[in-house]
């Protein structure tokens, strides 16, 4: 078992509590999806990629084809 007094063991559980969270998020919005049907999922996805174009700049994956 880890030490808990040592240095930087609350900021490896404070890295591991945002990923989890994360992941809890990404667990929840999958739950949703699977409710969806064609035309809303893919109205989601273009949200999705929106929010990702304003937060991240130029999508490298725009001369990709999705097959």
């Amino acid at each position: 078992m880890t030490d808990q007094t040592r240095w930087g063991i609350d900021l490896v559980q404070v890295k591991n509590k945002a990923v989890k969270y994360q992941k809890d998020l990404v667990s929840r919005a999958m739950e949703q999806v699977v409710k969806m049907d064609e035309s809303g999922i893919t109205d989601l996805m273009i949200q999705i990629e929106a929010e990702y174009e304003r937060k991240y700049g130029k999508n490298e994956a725009d001369d990709k084809v999705i097959l």
